[in-house]
């Protein structure tokens, strides 16, 4: 698990999205062009929760969440999404 040096405040989370597919079922290599943004990852951080309202993901659950949910950050060379609890969907 990856240490990292950001707390999130409130309700959000801090997610380290999964790779993006190399190549499809059947073997075809996708170029970079082409490869979609995952909708899946880590949770590396959680914020305390809102007052009424504890979080229900933990560090370490992998996650699905919307296309387009979260904000991209940077943090020490490493890619990574913020975002609040609502915006994701399932635990796997």
């Amino acid at each position: 698990m990856t240490q990292v040096n950001v707390k999130p405040l409130a309700d959000r989370v801090l997610i380290q999205p999964a790779e993006a597919e190399q190549k499809t079922a059947g073997g075809i290599i996708i170029p970079d062009t082409a490869k979609e943004k995952p909708q899946r990852g880590t949770v590396v951080a959680v914020g305390p929760g809102k007052k009424d309202e504890p979080l229900t993901v933990k560090v370490g659950d992998n996650v699905l969440y919307g296309k387009y949910a979260g904000t991209e950050i940077t943090v020490d060379g490493k890619d990574y999404l913020i975002m609040r609890e609502s915006d994701i969907v399932a635990v796997i």
